[in-house]
């Protein structure tokens, strides 16, 4: 089995974050890697690893930074691969993380999601990768189906509700 989507965080300190994303694609039944790089400690392996990723059958690249969070960046300079990033809450309530990823220069663009918002970024790596997979695409399409049941199953719960002055 070869890994469709790479998940990489600048550090293992963000494995509480980026587990998110990789419970999405195991859900979805994505065979998916995870890896920890830096791109201030470690950036030949950086390199190396976003200059070979698509050659290695990698489709989407989810990368989770907090604080300067450049890793996103760097990869999306270095990779045909579409790339998401996950802004991590490590300092300044992770709005540093979040501006870091999304002002990239014309020509890098990098997909944000919200503030540790890895979930996010598994559920728009499938999208991504559905757009030519039509099984894939049934099993989003039966995952948003079962948000929608989510929602009208609380609805009962809140009819159930009472309040001396609730109307409904």
């Amino acid at each position: 089995m070869n890994p469709r989507v790479s998940i990489i965080m600048g550090s293992t300190s963000d494995l509480s974050i980026m587990e998110k994303a990789a419970k999405v694609l195991d859900d979805m039944g994505v065979p998916f890697e995870m890896n920890a790089l830096s791109a201030h400690r470690t950036p030949a392996e950086v390199e190396a690893f976003a200059k070979n990723a698509a050659g290695r059958g990698i489709e989407v690249i989810i990368a989770g930074a907090g604080m300067a969070a450049h890793l996103p960046g760097v990869i999306a300079a270095m990779t045909p691969v579409p790339v998401i990033g996950v802004p991590i809450n490590a300092s300044l309530n992770g709005m540093d993380a979040l501006l870091a990823i999304t002002q990239m220069p014309p020509g890098i663009p990098v997909a944000t999601v919200a503030i540790n918002g890895a979930m996010n970024a598994g559920i728009l790596a499938v999208q991504m990768l559905a757009v030519g997979d039509p099984g894939l695409k049934e099993k989003m399409i039966a995952f948003k189906e079962s948000l929608k049941k989510k929602i009208v199953d609380a609805n009962q719960e809140l009819a159930a509700v009472k309040y001396q002055y609730k109307t409904n």
